[in-house]
């Protein structure tokens, strides 16, 4: 063991020796050909600089990484910057495309209560719906027109498509809508073709019944019900919806209006007409060429009896 690791400093000595030499010698000559000033030996450094360059990549690498890191946080900061600003502009578009769309229904509202047909002699003001009850037992709205615009308890609101309810309590700027849903409605009705007169009463469901039907027989389910103008109530010929029957049997109107949008009503101006104190101007007692001829007759007769004096 001894004899193998003298034999092994033997040998190893001189080849250590044998190596520091050739890098000494091999510095010194890269030092001298560094320190000579010649164009042949400037080239060879050229050769030498671009030979050894390329290879030294590898040592750039961890910088390079490290670069592109910083870059790229920097440029996924940025774009987290820009998504939040995104999100932001796009929450506001949400508002305002909420905003559009409400203005777009309340719109096409205005457009439906224009589209209504009326009658011509009848005139209307327009109310914009404030509060509603939201009680079952008592359904109504509330309008934000009254006493300032002429509002008269009795009067008939509308929406775009049918009958709502009546005028019931008038303040200077608001109005109550009793709807015909309601539990206290009562109006006169006629259902067509049949053209039979009814009673529809309100019982707070959606679909009002029908009360006080002399022929029940003529009425079929899809029968169009409108307002009869019995006792200066309502208007007649107001839509108020068509005929639908209950599970149980029992006739009921599925109402025109949209009770689950109801944002402008448009109240009907009833104009009473007024009363008669001159009966003559209602019944012609007689014809006036008959009362025009013994008229003339007398006269004649009167001037014959001067004459026959003179």
């Amino acid at each position: 063991m001894a004899r193998d690791r003298a034999q092994t400093e033997t040998y190893g000595r001189p080849i250590r020796r044998m190596l520091v030499g050739i890098l000494v010698v091999f510095m010194l000559a890269i030092f001298l050909i560094w320190r000579i000033d010649s164009p042949r030996v400037e080239r060879l450094r050229a050769q030498i600089t671009d030979a050894i360059l390329p290879n030294m990549d590898w040592a750039m690498a961890p910088v390079t990484g490290i670069s592109e890191m910083i870059a790229n946080f920097q440029s996924y900061q940025r774009l987290y910057e820009q998504n939040q600003e995104l999100r932001s502009e796009l929450q506001e578009m949400r508002v305002w495309q909420e905003a559009a769309l409400q203005l777009d229904q309340r719109n096409a509202r205005l457009l439906d209560l224009n589209k209504v047909r009326l009658d011509p002699q009848l005139t209307w003001v327009t109310g914009v719906v404030t509060a509603d009850s939201g009680s079952p037992f008592h359904q109504s709205v509330l309008l934000n027109v009254g006493e300032r615009d002429w509002i008269t308890d009795g009067w008939a609101a509308m929406d775009g498509l049918g009958l709502v309810g009546r005028i019931s309590g008038v303040g200077n700027r608001s109005s109550r809508v009793l709807l015909l849903t309601d539990s206290n409605s009562r109006i006169p009705i006629t259902i067509l073709p049949s053209g039979q007169r009814a009673l529809l009463a309100g019982d707070n469901t959606p679909a009002p019944a029908i009360e006080l039907l002399d022929k029940p027989d003529l009425v079929r389910p899809g029968d169009r019900v409108v307002s009869s103008g019995d006792g200066g109530v309502f208007p007649a010929d107001l839509l108020i919806g068509q005929i639908t029957e209950s599970p149980g049997g029992r006739l009921r109107v599925l109402l025109a209006a949209d009770y689950e949008r109801l944002e402008f009503l448009r109240v009907i101006r009833l104009h009473e007409a007024p009363a008669l104190t001159d009966p003559g101007g209602l019944v012609v007692t007689s014809d006036p060429a008959t009362e025009n001829a013994p008229q003339e007759e007398t006269d004649d007769t009167a001037a014959t009896t001067g004459d026959d004096n003179g």
